[in-house]
């Protein structure tokens, strides 16, 4: 009888919580939200407001970088959307000034900030991976350096102004130039469960049907890598994007990103609707990049979304005579994620990626 009693008590106080949550919940929502402040921007509750957080010069120039701050007139969650890191990925900068247009601060709960083109002076030089100034590459330098080269201090900027202001994050990417790439959503375990429950429903709403469970990235606040990392480690929920291929200004890729930000934002109640979630995802539990020992040429002997055998030769590598120096073979069975689609291939740069289908 007093295990019952005891039962019955938790039951009514546990009851009584999620009325008083809820109940909280809702004056929050039908409150006035705050002016959202970045850098130099103030928007107010209902405004649309586009500028730029600057980058200071250093021993290389100063560059800027666009944004856009959609700030609804109810409050909720902060949510930020960055596309143009790697600026040879054309589909996600689209899709975010389409998104611009779609989203009402009216009909917005909380604050949308787009970030453009992240990456803004390898976007003006149509470069793949690398900034032309520093020659780094802008998603391998999180959190970044105040004080160093230009990479390093727009990924400062990005993570003191973005990273550090905002709630959740989507870091979005495709295929750069070379990169013939499937669809798919890297969902990054963080080991703290109710982050990674949250970071799971993420990647289902955004809806790409490929999820790679992602539990390589390292958990160093000082050496966070990747823009999406940086935000896990923070204890922020994210997820990394990738719809696109080869550089192309391809329509289907740019209306799969509009749609993943959008679903997204009515998971997080930030818009009207019902949520939608990816019903059949292929999990992809266990992933590796091969990258070129040489110098040269390669061809490809499969394409991207084909399955390959562990031991199969996916492609060949020539010198810059036609001699063949090596033949690139699959590290395990698996799907063919993507696959360099241009023949230059360089000593330490990717050339395919399989992931393992999870049974």
């Amino acid at each position: 009888m007093r295990k019952k009693y005891k039962d019955a008590v938790f039951f009514l106080l546990g009851g009584l919580l999620l009325v008083l949550v809820f109940a909280s919940d809702g004056e929050a929502q039908a409150g006035q939200n705050k002016v959202f402040k970045i850098g130099q921007l103030a928007c107010e509750p209902g405004q649309t407001v586009s500028g730029f957080l600057e980058v200071a010069a250093g021993p290389d120039p100063a560059t800027r970088i666009p944004i856009t701050i959609i700030n609804g007139r109810k409050p909720g969650r902060v949510l930020a959307a960055v596309a143009g890191v790697h600026p040879y990925e054309y589909p996600p900068i689209l899709a975010l000034y389409r998104v611009k247009e779609l989203v009402k601060p009216e009909e917005l709960a909380g604050t949308l900030v787009l970030v453009h083109i992240a990456n803004l002076p390898a976007f003006q030089r149509r470069t793949i991976y690398y900034n032309p100034y520093d020659w780094k590459n802008l998603n391998r330098v999180f959190p970044g350096d105040p004080g160093g080269t230009q990479s390093q201090r727009i990924a400062a900027v990005l993570t003191s102004e973005i990273v550090d202001r905002v709630e959740a994050l989507i870091d979005m990417h495709c295929g750069d130039g070379n990169e013939a790439l499937i669809p798919y959503t890297y969902w990054m375990l963080s080991g703290d469960q109710k982050l990674d429950a949250l970071t799971r429903e993420m990647a289902l709403a955004f809806g790409l049907k490929h999820i790679i469970i992602d539990d390589t990235r390292a958990q160093d606040l000082k050496n966070s890598k990747y823009l999406g990392n940086t935000a896990i480690v923070r204890k922020k929920p994210a997820i990394t994007t990738e719809s696109g291929y080869l550089g192309r200004v391809d329509e289907e890729a740019i209306v799969a990103n509009v749609a993943g930000v959008l679903k997204v934002m009515r998971y997080f109640r930030m818009l009207p609707g019902e949520p939608e979630f990816q019903t059949d995802p292929v999990w992809i539990d266990k992933y590796q990049v091969i990258y070129s020992d040489f110098d040269g040429l390669f061809h490809p002997r499969s394409g991207m979304g084909d399955y390959v055998r562990s031991g199969q030769v996916v492609g060949v590598i020539t010198d810059y005579h036609g001699k063949v120096v090596a033949e690139m073979r699959a590290p395990f069975t698996g799907i063919l994620l993507y696959i360099i689609g241009t023949p230059p291939c360089n000593k330490g740069e990717p050339l395919f990626e399989v992931g393992r289908v999870k049974e």
